[in-house]
């Protein structure tokens, strides 16, 4: 099993900066990727951003150039810096890894940027 925790969400004005952390726990090998998601009220959850075993990173469009994905392998946690921010990144962001084509999930943490 592999067990996900989030941390670092919370309330920001727009423009602001927070960074969230996802520590990872378990049975972990041989993993495909690490990142973001989020899912905002009324809508489907949605890819922010990846980063594979190998370095390469994915961002969706409506965040690049603002979001920053990154991994620290001795410690195996993740971080998504996000910078910029506006109302419409509100949302529950959830981290997740991919291991042997298996999804797992964090349980989520609340980002709410408003003024």
């Amino acid at each position: 099993q592999v067990h996900l925790v989030e941390s670092g969400g919370g309330l920001v004005q727009p423009g602001g900066s927070l960074r969230l952390s996802c520590a990872a726990s378990g049975s972990i090998f041989g993993i495909n990727s690490v990142g973001w998601y989020r899912q905002a009220p009324g809508k489907q959850r949605e890819m922010v951003a990846l980063i594979t075993n190998e370095g390469s990173t994915t961002y969706a469009d409506s965040v690049k150039g603002r979001f920053t994905i990154s991994r620290v392998a001795v410690t195996g946690a993740w971080y998504l810096q996000m910078n910029s921010l506006k109302p419409e990144d509100t949302a529950v962001y959830y981290c997740n890894l991919r291991q042997i084509g298996i999804n797992y999930w964090g349980e989520g943490t609340l980002v709410t940027v408003s003024s």
